[in-house]
């Protein structure tokens, strides 16, 4: 024999309710929503943080100075199994070769250069002992070490892969002694050539000895220390002597920087746009996050994009790389040494401000806070270090900690945009209507416009191989 409970009668093991359940209120009751949410934004400092140049004609030109660049690359090199060779053409990018185009003066110079893998501690070039050698560093860290003004050791400089030294002693007449000894830091390889070999393919090529010959001509010419034209100048005197007579030379093909653009086409059903905005507008909430993302793209691409991007347009000689692995203050001293004039912010992964924060505690030292905008915001030396998301971190836990002045008066990094585009919607962004087709889908194009330019070199410093940890 069955029985039924009514309605809202209680069980012999649940008490009849009395009043009326939540479940069934709320079918009463209007729900509050908030905003559609999106995990991928981010702060985007450099965005905020960069002054903003208007390009009307969409292409922006850096004027400099005329500067005689000899060489300042990376060396690329071939790698089967645990031999380790340097491409010929690669070898271009040593000072004395820059231009050099024969190749096969270039692969006799590349097939001459031996072999040598490296322990830590190992000295690769010893101070004092004749520069008889170029070394191009395959792998590894090599400390460049000199005599400090005290009688103590002094680290000159720190090479890692691609890098090289001795070039000059090939560049020479005749060869000198080394004003530093290099020595490793870590396991590595290295390829030397001796002068030895150099000289023997110089004998052998008439085109070869009229480059040599013109280079070290070219070194002769007066240049200040950032290899542009000298600018002579008299002070100091008295009297009425005869002034030097000088013009400052521009280069004669400048860069130039055309606006990118990043773009989607934001797609919505008229019956959606026509019947579901309230209490939202339903076309407004998707272009604001399409807006999102495309800005999110536009911070990527300008830290990333092997065009524009400043990871890629730093000079090569602004690069540095950390003593040990870890970034250290000496570290950011280093770095902040790259770009000495009016450094305006350090930017960094959050991974790697996390490190910074490690490595200053293990060293007794607590950056101070500056404010930024309203944040609290950690600072070195009073330079600001601000998260950055685009900033690759490798798989073998490395990044890079990028520092800049920015701002056409200062000579410094600027973003490139363009107002007053039709159909703007924000600044150099545009939305512009694109019909409705046969299924009633709105279609909207959604552009936004922008790039960055490094005016002068020392404007932009990148400290790389950064060990932020896995």
């Amino acid at each position: 024999m069955t029985t039924s409970v009514e309605s809202g009668a209680g069980t012999e093991n649940s008490p009849a309710p009395m009043s009326l359940g939540t479940a069934a209120a709320r079918n009463l009751a209007t729900t509050t929503k908030s905003a559609p949410q999106m995990q991928g934004i981010s702060s985007r400092w450099l965005l905020r943080m960069l002054p903003w140049v208007e390009v009307p004609g969409g292409t922006y030109r850096v004027n400099r100075r005329l500067s005689h660049t000899l060489g300042d690359g990376r060396v690329e090199f071939v790698t089967r199994g645990a031999e380790v060779s340097v491409i010929p053409a690669e070898l271009g990018e040593l000072p004395l070769l820059r231009g050099y185009t024969d190749a096969t003066i270039l692969r006799t110079l590349a097939d001459g250069f031996a072999q040598r893998d490296f322990a830590p501690g190992d000295v690769l070039a010893e101070r004092g002992r004749p520069a008889d050698q170029v070394v191009l560093i395959a792998h590894g860290k090599v400390d460049l070490v000199g005599e400090g003004a005290y009688d103590r050791p002094s680290v000159l400089r720190v090479l890692a892969g691609g890098q090289f030294f001795g070039d000059r002693a090939l560049a020479a007449d005749e060869g000198g002694e080394w004003d530093f000894t290099a020595r490793a830091l870590t396991a590595g390889t290295a390829l030397t050539l001796p002068r030895r070999a150099f000289e023997e393919a110089l004998g052998r090529s008439e085109g070869l000895r009229a480059h040599v010959e013109a280079y070290r001509a070219e070194r002769a010419r007066p240049r200040n220390e950032h290899g542009e034209s000298a600018i002579d100048l008299a002070s100091g005197h008295e009297g009425e002597p005869v002034l030097p007579g000088v013009f400052v030379d521009y280069e004669l093909a400048p860069r130039e920087f055309e606006l990118s653009v990043a773009q989607t086409v934001l797609r919505v059903h008229s019956r959606v746009a026509d019947l579901y905005n309230d209490p939202m507008n339903q076309v407004e909430e998707q272009l604001r996050l399409t807006i999102e993302a495309l800005r999110e793209r536009q911070e990527h691409e300008m830290v990333n994009n092997r065009e524009f991007g400043l990871l890629h347009n730093a000079d090569l000689g602004q690069r540095i790389h950390t003593r040990g692995g870890p970034p250290t203050p000496d570290d950011l001293d280093e770095l902040l040494a790259t770009v000495w004039k009016n450094p305006g912010f350090l930017l960094a992964h959050p991974r790697a401000i996390a490190a910074i924060g490690r490595e200053f505690s293990g060293h007794g030292v607590y950056p101070e806070s500056v404010d930024v905008g309203g944040h609290a915001i950690p600072a070195w030396r009073g330079v600001p270090i601000l998260p950055c998301g685009k900033i690759p971190v490798s798989a073998a836990g490395t990044t890079s900690v990028l520092l800049m002045r920015t701002g056409e008066e200062e000579r410094g990094v600027v973003g490139l945009h363009r107002t007053g585009i039709p159909d703007e919607y924000r600044p150099s962004l545009s939305v512009r209507f694109m019909g409705v087709n046969e299924q009633a889908v709105i279609s909207y194009l959604v552009s936004a416009y922008y790039s960055a330019a490094v005016l002068v070199p020392d404007a932009l410093g990148i400290l790389e191989n950064v060990e932020v940890g896995l």
